[in-house]
């Protein structure tokens, strides 16, 4: 799943790819929000830490496989 970060003061977004559920996610954004930082693992086993107090925006992505190819079956 795809997990999308605005962090305040970067022109870019931080994009994520992660095997954790999308309560997972949700769950640490929630628990990092107050005071602390939000720290996640993509599918590479790379940590991403980024101190909640510049997070300005997550966009979780959604569960289900990405279609490939032409046409429908």
């Amino acid at each position: 799943m795809e997990v999308t970060i605005g962090v305040q003061h970067l022109p870019r977004e931080v994009v994520v790819e992660t095997e954790e559920a999308a309560e997972a996610v949700a769950a640490a954004v929630k628990k990092a929000l107050p005071d602390g930082v939000l720290e996640l693992t993509d599918t590479r086993g790379r940590r991403v830490v980024i101190p909640a107090q510049h997070v300005g925006y997550v966009e979780i992505g959604t569960e289900e496989p990405r279609k490939v190819g032409f046409g429908s079956l």
